[in-house]
C-alpha cells in the first residue's frame, strides 16, 4: 500500500478544492491518502482586514516562522511514499503558515529522503515563491519531484480588482456583477484532477523521473516571461521595504502602522504605474534578450533548483 500525505494550507477553499482534485485520480486501489491541515496558534482570518493583510507583509516576505498547532500523532506515525504539498502565495513568497511548517522539526521528520510535488494556487506570480520553495524542500532533506501552478488567467489589472473584492469581502463573486470571478477559475479547478493520473503512475512505480515532463505536457505549469523579471525586481524592492519595517517592531505594533500606509499606497503605485511600463520595456527588449528568455522559461517550468 503506497502512503500519500496531502500538506496544505488554505484559506478560502480554493487550495484544498484543487488538491482534493488531484487525489480524486490518485486514490484507490492500493494507495490511502491522508491529509494534513496546517493550523497556526493564531490562524489568519478570511477574509482579511486590511489592515491585517498588509502587517502580513513583512513577516510574509521575510519567511518569519509563527507557531502552528501540533499534527495528530497518527500523522507522524506514518512513513509516506510521496508528499503533496499545496500553498498560497503572500507577497512572492510561500504562505507564513507553509513557510512555518517547512521550518519546523515536523516537516523534517515528515519530508526527509521523500518525494514532494507542490500545488499553487494564486493571481499570478509564483516563480521566486517557488524558488523560495524549493530551496526549504532542500533544507528538509526532501526531493521536488513534480510542481502544477494554477492562476488566476485574466489580465494582471483586472484581477488586482477582483483578488480584493475576494480577499477583503469573502466572497468568490463578479465584482459589482461586471468584473469576472476572482481567483482560479471553476473550469481550472475542476480539470486539475487530470494532474493525478501521471502523479499515480510515477507513485505506483516509484520512477518520478519524467513526471513533470508528463505534467507540463498537461498545462501544469505555464511560465509568462513577462512576469520573470515582474517578479525577480519585485523581490529586490520587496527587501527594502519589509526589512524597513520589521525594525520597527514586530506584527501587531502600532510604530509599523505609518510604514504599512506608505506601502500600501506604493504597492498600488507600482500595480497601476510601475508595471505598465515594465511591459513596454519587456517588449522593447524581447528579441535581443530571446535566447535568455527560453532559457529561464525553461528553467522555471521545471523542478530544478540553481546553485546560485
Amino acid at each position: 500500500m503506497k502512503e500519500v500525505l496531502i500538506v496544505y494550507y488554505s484559506q478560502s477553499g480554493q487550495l484544498l478544492d484543487i488538491v482534493q482534485n488531484v487525489a480524486s485520480s490518485i486514490e484507490g486501489k492500493n494507495v490511502n491518502i491522508t491529509y494534513y491541515r496546517i493550523s497556526p496558534e493564531n490562524d489568519y482570518k478570511f477574509p482579511w482586514k486590511q489592515e491585517d493583510f498588509y502587517d502580513a507583509f513583512p513577516e510574509s516576505f521575510l519567511q518569519i516562522p509563527c507557531e502552528l498547532k501540533p499534527p495528530k500523532a497518527d500523522i507522524l506515525e506514518r512513513k509516506y511514499d510521496l508528499i503533496i504539498l499545496g500553498y498560497q502565495v503572500w507577497y512572492l513568497t510561500p504562505s507564513i503558515p507553509i513557510n512555518s511548517f517547512l521550518k519546523s522539526d515536523v516537516a523534517k521528520k515528515l519530508l526527509d529522503q521523500t518525494p514532494v510535488v507542490t500545488v499553487i494556487a494564486c493571481r499570478n506570480m509564483w516563480l521566486m515563491a517557488q524558488e523560495k520553495m524549493k530551496r526549504l524542500l532542500v533544507a528538509c532533506n526532501a526531493k521536488l519531484v513534480g510542481n502544477i501552478a494554477l492562476v488566476d488567467r485574466h489580465i494582471n489589472h483586472i484581477s488586482v480588482i477582483t483578488i480584493v473584492h475576494w480577499m477583503l469581502g469573502g466572497k468568490k463573486t463578479k465584482y459589482l456583477g461586471i468584473f469576472p470571478k476572482p481567483g482560479v477559475s471553476d473550469e481550472d479547478v475542476k480539470a486539475s484532477e487530470k494532474f493525478g493520473t501521471p502523479i499515480r503512475k510515477a507513485l505506483l512505480t516509484n520512477d518520478y523521473a519524467n513526471l513533470q515532463d508528463e505534467l507540463l505536457a498537461l498545462d501544469a505549469v505555464k511560465v509568462k516571461p513577462l512576469l520573470i523579471q515582474t517578479d525577480i525586481r519585485g523581490n529586490v524592492l520587496f527587501t527594502k521595504w519589509a526589512n524597513l519595517i520589521i525594525k520597527k517592531g514586530p506584527s501587531g505594533n502600532p510604530k509599523r502602522k505609518k510604514l504599512l500606509v506608505l506601502f500600501k499606497y506604493y504597492l498600488l503605485f507600482a500595480i497601476w504605474a510601475i508595471a505598465p511600463i515594465v511591459f513596454i520595456v519587456f517588449l522593447a527588449t524581447y528579441i535581443p534578450r530571446y535566447n535568455k528568455i527560453k532559457r529561464d522559461k525553461a528553467y522555471y517550468s521545471s523542478v530544478s533548483l540553481k546553485n546560485n
